[in-house]
Order: C-alpha cells, then structure tokens, then sequence
C-alpha cells in the first residue's frame, strides 16, 4: 500500500510538472523585465498554488456543465501578444477534450466570404454538455478585418447591426457567452514582440500580420473602442482582463469564469477497478528489439 501511494504521488507531481515546464520560458523572461515593472509581479508559489486550485474547480464547473447538459462559449479577443492562448491552455490543460475544446479557424476561404458572415461560426457552438473556448472569433471584422482593409464599411457596420442581435439568439437558445478582451500596453506588446523576434522557440508566433498590427496600433485602439462600445449588452457583456501580467490574469480570469455559472458538486458512483481476465492458453510473444525507441536518456 506505502508503494501504491508513493507512486501515486510522484504521478501527481508529474502531472504539476508539465505546468512547471512551460513557465521555465515565463519565468526567464520575468526575471529580465521585472526591475522595469511598476507593479510587483505574483509570488510564483501563490501562483502555482492558486491556478492548481482554480484548475480543480474547472474541473468541478466541467462536471457540472456535462451533468447539466449546459452550453457554453468563452471568447478570448484581444491584440496579438495579449496573452489569450497561454490563458486558454490553462483553462484546458487539466479538462476533458470531449467536453471542452477549443476553436480556433484560420482566415476563411472564398466560399466561406460569400456565406453569411456568422455562418461559419455556428457550426462551432456547443451541443448540450459542452464548453466551447473560441480563440478569436466573429469579431474579427470589428477589429483585424477592419484595420487591415479585409472588409468595407458598409460590412463592418452591417456586423455592428447584427451582432448585439445574433448574441442575444444565442442567449435565448440557452448557451451562456461570456466574452474576454485581453488588455495591454503598448511597451508589452512591443517588448512581447521583440523577445518572440530574438527567441529561436516563439519565433513561430510571429506573423506578418503580427508585425504589421504594430504599426496600426491606434487604429486597433481606436476599432476596439467602438467594438466595446456597440457590443457591451446586458445579455453578453464584455468583462476586461488587465493582462500585462500574464499570471495574474490567468488567475483573475479562471475566477470570473467560474463565478459566472452557479455550479454544484455533482453525484458519482464509486469506481472499481475490475480485475483481469487471466486465460492460461495466452502467451505473450515477445517484441523484437530493433522495434523499441533507443534509450538515449
């Protein structure tokens, strides 16, 4: 039994490892900015120790949602760098791929341009007893279509129509949309861009749509302010992330979501593990050894 559990253990610090892992690159790049800082960054252990609670509770609000056949969309907008992915892969990281996935489509295609404009988005929502995090989503018309000329006038003001109307359908129809703007400074996002441009890992993460927004800075400013203007409603409101801090917006916003649906615990059967079938006639035939991965470490 002392064997059993010492083995449980070391898979549950495994499992906070993988969290571990992808902060070693954070944690560098805090050390280097943090004497610039005008606001003292999270403890790293009150971080760990609140997202791992906060992950727990996720999974509860998971339960909840399946048991409860809800639905349910997150939106993650923001500029580029503000930090949505690395929010969403936290919000994920420890959830059920079959009961919370995430969208994230690519630029569409011709005949998705000549669909109706949210047609593409629909096929997306939520069964019952899903969670649906869409990183970006229909807004792209009110900010980087409209900035970079991809869409007319007349389109983005058709959209600003339509859209306080087409959340409030979903909203009838049962879905519960909460709707994040992930916000930062313009030194951050030119100090994300850099490290990303000097940082051979994240180089992939810069496009030339990145670096091109950089120049259009106030323009983005100036379309997200309208966006939230026009597209704050009661129904579907929009709640902002101060994000310079990465950490702490991670933490702040997994609390606001899981403030946003009045979960309980949910009831489950006590599981046993069944024993194995043994059938003397069986013989396990070895594998040949040039079949196995070389064990270099």
């Amino acid at each position: 039994m002392n064997e059993e559990i010492h083995r449980i253990k070391t898979e549950l610090l495994d499992s906070f490892d993988e969290e571990l892992e992808q902060q070693l690159d954070e944690d560098r790049l805090d050390e280097l900015v943090a004497d610039g800082m005008s606001e003292p960054m999270i403890d790293r252990k009150i971080y760990f120790r609140e997202l791992f609670r906060l992950q727990h509770e996720l999974v509860r609000l998971q339960d909840w949602v399946q048991y409860k056949k809800l639905k349910m969309v997150v939106l993650f907008e923001g500029r580029d760098s503000a930090g949505k992915g690395g929010a969403i892969k936290r919000v994920t990281q420890r959830l059920n791929p079959r009961v919370c996935r995430v969208v994230a489509l690519p630029a569409p295609t011709e005949r998705e341009r000549s669909q109706w404009y949210f047609q593409r988005y629909v096929q997306h929502l939520p069964m019952a007893g899903e969670m649906v995090l869409f990183d970006r989503s229909w807004y792209n018309r009110a900010g980087v279509e409209r900035v970079m000329g991809f869409c007319t006038p007349d389109q983005v003001e058709e959209f600003f129509r339509d859209v306080p109307e087409f959340e409030r359908m979903l909203v009838r129809s049962g879905i519960i949309l909460v709707k994040y703007w992930f916000s930062i400074t313009d030194e951050e996002q030119e100090f994300r861009f850099r490290m990303r441009i000097n940082d051979p890992l994240k180089q992939w993460k810069l496009s030339p749509m990145d670096l091109e927004s950089r120049v259009h800075w106030e323009d983005y400013t100036r379309a997200k302010e309208e966006m939230l203007e026009r597209t704050h409603i009661p129904e579907a409101p929009w709640w902002v992330v101060q994000a310079v801090d990465k950490k702490k917006a991670r933490l702040n916003m997994i609390a606001h979501l899981l403030s946003q649906v009045p979960y309980e615990h949910v009831p489950k059967e006590t599981i046993e593990l069944p024993a194995r079938v043994r059938n003397s006639d069986y013989i396990r035939h070895p594998v040949p050894p040039e079949m196995y991965v070389p064990e270099q470490y």
